[in-house]
Formats: C-alpha cells, structure tokens, sequence
C-alpha cells in the first residue's frame, strides 16, 4: 500500500532573508493536496540530459551533501491545479503535476508574498517555448570534471533547476552560483531538502 505525502519543514541558511519553506514528498500513486503558484518541485526525469545532470551532481555532492543528489529534474507550480512550467529535451513547456503520477515528487511550499509569486509566474510564462540549454549542461559536466571555474550558454536558453533559480531570484533567493547554472542538488541543499524515507519508491523516471 503506498503511504501517504511526507511533510517537513527547512530553513535555508543563504537568503537574504531567511525563508522558511514546508516540503512534501509524494510517493508514485498520490497527489499534492495544496500546490501553490510559485512552488517548486524536485523529481526524477529519464531524459538525456536528466541522467548527464544525475551524473555530473554525484560528481560534486560528496559525503553529507549526496543525499541532495536524490533528484536530477525539477519544474515551477504556477497554477493551483497543479499546472507546471518546466525545461526538458524538447524545451521550456507547460505540463502538469498529473503527469508526475507514476514518479516520485518532492514539492517545496516556498515563504514568499502574492506579488513575488506571481512574478515568478510571470517570468516562466516568459519563457515558454525556448530551448533546452545543453550548453549549460556542457559547461557544468565541464567544471565539475576539471574544477575550472567555467560559465557559458546560450541566451535565451535555460536548463530545469535554472528555470527554478531564476524564477526564484523574484523572492529574497540569492544564490552562489550563476543561477542559469543551479543544478537540481543545489536548489535540495540550498533549500535542505532531504530524501524520503528510503523505502520510498521512485516510481518511473518521467520522460517527455
């Protein structure tokens, strides 16, 4: 019998402000209850470059931080009915939390006011139908094997966690890192979201 959502609650420690965010982890089967617009979820994607980001994370996340590897795809809530803006193979789409139903999902309920949401809505709507980024994938395979400080891609184009990290720096979000370069790890980390309980399954990595 699959259980049901797992809910904690995390403060991050580099905001400048702190922002305190609830998260849930759905098992395969289940539904979040109460997504809001604005709110981001960490998952498993099954696409190429989902697996190259999988691969380049476990490079870097060592030790304490390799449970932040557990997820390698993530997506922006920007409807209350669970509608999605996210960037896979194919590009920067719309899809829904529906079609999450077989994989496992973590949602992060971010702290932030009607107005930051509703611009970071606004600023995936913006982007929807531009392309993937693989060159930003390149360069953070790149960085990671050689740990050369490199940063390059294409403008106008933007990979899953950096849609996220971008959307985010509509909050009081700053990040370390060139935002267009966040990884999925780095969005758990950055927020301290920690894995399921280990019998949780992953369900079936989601594709386009």
């Amino acid at each position: 019998m699959p259980r049901g959502p797992h809910v904690e609650s995390a403060c991050p420690v580099n905001l400048d402000e702190e922002m305190k965010v609830r998260f849930e982890h759905i098992p395969p089967g289940q539904a979040d209850p109460d997504p809001l617009p604005g709110d981001f979820i960490l998952t498993h994607g099954g696409e190429f470059w989902s697996r190259v980001i999988h691969f380049g994370q476990g490079l870097r996340f060592m030790g304490k931080d390799r449970p932040y590897t557990y997820w390698n795809h993530s997506a922006l809530i920007v409807s209350a009915d669970g509608g999605l803006i996210e960037a896979l193979g194919p590009g920067v789409r719309r899809n829904t939390l529906a079609a999450y139903k077989d994989t496992q999902y973590t949602v992060v309920h971010i702290d932030a006011s009607a107005e930051d949401r509703a611009e970071m809505v606004a600023f995936a709507e913006h982007w929807v139908g531009a392309q993937y980024d693989w060159a930003t994938i390149v360069s953070i395979t790149i960085s990671l094997l050689t740990g050369a400080k490199l940063s390059f891609g294409f403008a106008g184009q933007l990979i899953c966690s950096g849609l996220v990290a971008r959307a985010l720096e509509r909050t009081t979000a700053i990040f370390d890192e060139e935002p267009s370069h966040v990884v999925p790890a780095e969005l758990a980390k950055m927020f301290d979201i920690v894995p399921p309980p280990p019998e949780t399954p992953k369900g079936k990595p989601a594709t386009c």
